[in-house]
């Protein structure tokens, strides 16, 4: 190379357009692990589970797409979805490490707190069907030691433990996990209440600030700090399980 071309490079002249697309293409294969795994079309059947949203919905109390943000925006901030993350990063950080002692602490942990039968069908059917499917695929020891070891597993679990042993960073697949979880919701909602897409998609739009303060937060926590406020969305679970129509299984 002349020696003006290399003076040019080191003198901070702007990067190539082909520097920037290595860049891009570098970070490819997690994002594209990510985009299949938290995809609706991923076989766990999430889009069969509405969170207890259906029984509100006939309840009256979300009724447009305002209410259903603000339903969304409670349900991340102080229910499922932050304590979700909180689990899937313990179970990361477990994998991470191979302590397979705290992964079934957290694995426990997340069955057991599950506050109504269904809501413990949502999270442990999905879990389950995560880990079937991401093995049939992805095939990792540690993923089919975790599958045999336990008949069910919860779903930030399942999520975690793969992201950690195929070295998908935390932060990424928390904030994708955590996004997958309310655009779910919002599906639910277009279908429920029902609203058009152009509505559904304002829903994700204001969600989108929401999402990684509620993943940073979340990531700065322990086991010791699981737990919720978003009792309302409990009780619409407990209530949903006897509801007479439904078209979602929570």
């Amino acid at each position: 190379m002349p020696s003006h071309v290399k003076a040019g490079l080191s003198d901070g002249a702007p990067p190539s357009p082909l520097q920037g697309e290595a860049s891009v293409a570098s970070s490819s294969p997690t994002l594209a692990r990510l985009m299949i795994w938290l995809s609706p079309a991923y076989p766990v059947g999430g889009y069969s589970y509405s969170h207890g949203l259906e029984w509100i919905v006939e309840a009256g109390k979300v009724r447009d797409a305002a209410t259903l943000g603000a339903w969304i925006e409670d349900v991340l901030a102080h229910g499922a979805g932050r304590s979700d993350v909180i689990f899937l990063a313990e179970a990361w950080r477990a994998l991470a490490v191979g302590d397979m002692a705290a992964l079934e602490q957290a694995a426990e942990l997340a069955a057991a707190l599950a506050p109504s039968a269904e809501r413990r069908l949502e999270t442990m059917a999905q879990g389950t069907a995560f880990l079937a499917a991401t093995l049939a695929a992805w095939p990792k020891p540690e993923l089919a030691a975790l599958a045999a070891d336990a008949r069910e597993v919860a779903y930030p679990i399942a999520v975690g433990a793969a992201a950690a042993v195929h070295g998908l960073p935390l932060v990424e697949t928390a904030q994708a996990f955590a996004q997958a979880f309310a655009a779910n919701l919002v599906s639910a909602g277009v279908r429920l209440i029902p609203l058009g897409q152009s509505d559904g998609l304002r829903v994700l739009a204001r969600m989108e600030p929401l999402v990684p303060r509620v993943v940073a937060a979340a990531l700065a926590c322990t086991l010791d700090d699981v737990g919720g406020a978003a009792i309302a969305a409990d009780i619409a679970s407990m209530r949903h399980e006897t509801q007479y129509t439904r078209l979602f299984r929570s």
